[in-house]
């Protein structure tokens, strides 16, 4: 089982940018998707962005397009979501996720989660 260490979260104004990574240890990404959920207070978890490790194929919530880009580091086995022109509604707590059974837009087909990474984004 593969270990998600989430980091580069933080405190930014409304317009800003933020790097988040999604570092995996125990062993590689595999040939499966790598998504980035996000959940704000007494909100479900919702889905961001994904990628496929192997193909290099790329998802995205509509809420996001334009804004926020996914990219994967194979040599770091890493996985990014850059975050440009943040709203105050993109306040939430960011999770990687990864090893999915269905749909890769769906939290209920992953089995391995980070611990997440709080991303508040002041007006």
């Amino acid at each position: 089982q593969v270990q998600l260490v989430e980091s580069g979260g933080g405190l930014v104004q409304a317009g800003g940018s933020l790097r988040l990574s999604c570092a995996a240890s125990g062993r590689a990404f595999g040939n499966s998707f790598v998504a980035w959920f996000r959940q704000a207070p007494g909100k479900e978890r919702k889905f961001v962005a994904s990628v496929h490790w192997t193909s290099g194929t790329t998802y995205y919530a509509d809420s996001v397009k334009d804004r926020f880009t996914i990219s994967r580091d194979n040599a770091k086995n890493t996985v990014f979501l850059q975050m440009n022109s943040l709203k105050p509604e993109d306040t939430a707590v960011y999770y990687c996720a990864t090893t999915v059974y269905g749909s890769p837009q769906h939290a209920v087909g992953y089995r391995d989660w980070g611990q997440g990474t709080q991303v508040t984004v002041s007006s």
